[in-house]
């Protein structure tokens, strides 16, 4: 046996001592491992074999009171990859590159970010949601290994821009952004579920892992007191009213004056929450386009805002209803009162003069509020005292919230220091702001027999089935007027539009009451020319079933509420009452009139068409050829449309029709 040197010996010895070492310190990563930091590389391995996908909850509705869907949960998928699946599948960058590139075609994303997200050092990424089935059908065509779509909802508004800033929106998560999704999140927004399972590192079931599956607790309907077809009647009114006055924005708001359940509101311009982050107007969007991140961000937050519950404004003469109220009922007037008008007021203890309009003379209560006498307005404040007159403000809930069941809603900007001249301009509807819900509640007192009502605009909630799970009562705040004195107001309104300044809200066969309104408009606290005109309607004045508020914010050309409120309010009320069942009653002369404004269609069919125009011509209607010629064939008459003997309005139009 070969004899070993020394120097050999002390090579092996070094070499045996290096290789304890190397053991002794394997031994001692492994005792960290295993005993130090067993618990957190425990946890790594869970996490690496476990897939955790979230189940969404299916977001409640949002429906009418009569259970027309403005707002739901759509079918949508979330996109979802494996990145440990993708990396053992696309082994270079050019197959992954080609990879994200299909995906970034289809859904319409930069192929980086999908690259990025498909080589993460996760177990799971989710790359995309809200993805149309239309969409997630290519991407199944694709048959990608390491892609999985999971079956999730969308918030859908079939309506579009309807009631918008009364429903809200929601944000990318799902979650409330405004409006009653906002105010109502935490019922409409439900449980979400879980799906928890263990896999291999490529994404594969283990044979004995463990599986659970958490089902997602879908969210509750909201039931607004909103009528879907009144909605429509004051989306219409106020889309014509803002085309004709070129106004800056229209207001509607209509409660049942018995409940105070909102039955419209509607602000126009509106935007579409099916995409609430941009304007619905083309030539908005493009300016949209252009502003800087703050200002875009400044112009969403104005755009979602509901200004109905959220701004305030100077009322004007519609103001005069709620103070002539409080001096009816305070026993500073008497529906006997006389007020003398020479088209000035000198407020007392002052040299300030306040001019009216028009010198009106001697009149009557009901003349001077159906003149808008600012005078008259005045001396009955005077009368009551500042004392008396805040205490009336408080009574009609003006010195506080309304309570309204939406959110960010303002208060009215009364002044701290109220003097004679203070005093006096309140009054008749200037140096106080409001919000319009407030106004509307007030005067909604009046046709509730003086009892003024908390407005709401829920009902209830109901789960999937539709049964009731919580109902939201109406609340009597308190008796602010007497019977007797809203009477009294009720024959007033009514007076205004048939003989004072509210005529244009007329309509023959109905009993209507109101009062106009126009203010200066204060702009970061000047005022530069613009006004707030306005009108706030009743119907019908024997029986009272709404009150209609439409405000009109700075229009151009004429400005008094009026010509142009008024008009907008009757637009609303000419559809809203028959709707409800409300049917007209004539007079003899209005029925006489209403007769000479319709004819009876005669029989022209089997006449020649020359003698056949010559009737219709006779009977006050228009006719149409069809198909139309393009000759001048004096034809027969075939047939007609409407039929002999139908009663249509004159200058209505017949359809001829030839062979």
């Amino acid at each position: 046996m070969a004899k070993v040197s020394g120097k050999n010996k002390k090579r092996i010895l070094i070499a045996y001592f290096i290789l304890s070492i190397l053991i002794l310190m394997l031994a001692f990563r492994l005792a960290w491992i295993q005993i130090v930091r067993a618990d957190e590389y425990t946890e790594k391995a869970i996490a690496q074999q476990t897939s955790d996908i979230p189940i969404e909850a299916k977001r409640g509705a949002i429906t009418d009171r009569n259970g027309k869907e403005l707002a739901t949960s759509a079918t949508c998928y979330s996109l979802w990859v494996w990145p440990s699946q993708i990396k053992e599948t696309y082994k270079t960058d050019a197959k992954l590159d080609e990879a994200a590139s299909q995906l970034a075609v289809i859904l319409n994303m930069d192929s980086a970010e999908i690259k990025k997200d498909m080589t993460a050092d996760q177990a799971l990424v989710r790359i995309t949601k809200g993805l149309e089935k239309e969409t997630a059908d290519k991407i199944r065509e694709l048959d990608m290994y390491g892609l999985q779509l999971a079956e999730n909802t969308k918030r859908y508004y079939p309506l579009g821009n309807f009631a918008s800033q009364l429903l809200g929106s929601v944000n990318d998560d799902g979650a409330g952004r405004t409006g009653v999704e906002s105010m109502y999140d935490e019922y409409l927004s439900g449980v979400a579920g879980r799906w928890i399972k263990n896999t291999d590192i490529n994404g594969n079931d283990l044979s004995f892992g463990q599986e659970e599956y958490y089902q997602a607790e879908d969210g509750l309907n909201v039931v607004l007191t909103i009528d879907e077809i009144l909605q429509h009647y004051a989306e219409n009114a106020i889309a014509k009213g803002i085309k004709s006055t070129k106004a800056k924005r229209v207001m509607c708001l209509v409660l049942d004056v018995k409940t105070g359940d909102v039955l419209a509101m509607a602000t126009n311009p509106g935007y579409d929450p099916n995409n609430a982050t941009e304007p619905d107007s083309k030539s908005e969007k493009e300016a949209f386009d252009k502003m800087s991140d703050k200002k875009q961000t400044d112009y969403l937050s104005q755009m979602w805002r509901n200004p109905i519950v959220s701004d305030v404004y100077e009322p004007g003469s519609t103001w005069k209803l709620i103070t002539t109220s409080a001096a009816l009922e305070s026993g500073a007037a008497t529906v006997n009162s006389t007020f003398y008008c020479d088209g000035s007021y000198r407020v007392p203890g002052t040299t300030i003069t306040l001019h009216c309009l028009h010198n009106h003379g001697s009149q009557s209560l009901k003349k001077a509020v159906g003149n808008s006498c600012n005078p008259a307005q005045m001396m009955m404040a005077m009368s009551m005292g500042k004392d008396t007159y805040m205490d009336y403000l408080n009574m009609f809930g003006i010195t506080q919230k309304t309570g309204i069941d939406l959110e960010a809603e303002s208060t009215a900007i009364i002044q701290k220091s109220i003097g004679p001249v203070e005093l006096c301009t309140m009054a008749y509807g200037q140096g106080i702001a409001i919000t319009p819900i407030q106004l509307a509640s007030a005067v909604a007192a009046i046709g509730n027999d003086g009892v003024l009502m908390q407005p709401r605009v829920v009902k209830k909630l109901t789960n999937s089935k539709g049964e009731t799970v919580k109902t939201f009562e109406t609340q009597e705040v308190r008796k602010v007027l007497s019977t007797k004195t809203a009477n009294e107001m009720k024959k007033i309104m009514e007076y205004v539009v048939d003989e004072g300044g509210g005529g244009e809200a007329k309509i023959t066969g109905y009993r209507i009451g109101g009062k106009t309104g126009t203010a200066d408009k204060a702009e970061n606290g000047e005022y530069l020319g613009n006004t707030y005109s306005s009108f706030i309607g009743m119907a019908p004045m024997d029986d009272p079933k709404f009150v209609c508020l439409v405000v009109v914010d700075s229009p151009q050309g004429v400005r008094y509420g009026g010509l142009i409120a008024a008009p907008i309010a009757k637009e609303f009320m000419e559809n809203a009452l028959p709707y409800l069942n409300i049917s007209p009653s004539y007079t003899k002369s209005e029925s006489k009139e209403i007769s000479t404004q319709y004819a009876y269609v005669p029989k022209v069919t089997g006449k020649k068409v020359s003698r056949a125009i010559e009737i219709l011509e006779e009977s006050g209607l228009k006719y149409e050829i069809v198909p139309e010629r393009t000759d001048d064939e004096d034809f027969t008459v075939v047939d007609q449309y409407p039929k002999k003997g139908k009663k249509i309005k004159k200058g209505g139009t017949v359809y001829l029709y030839r062979e």
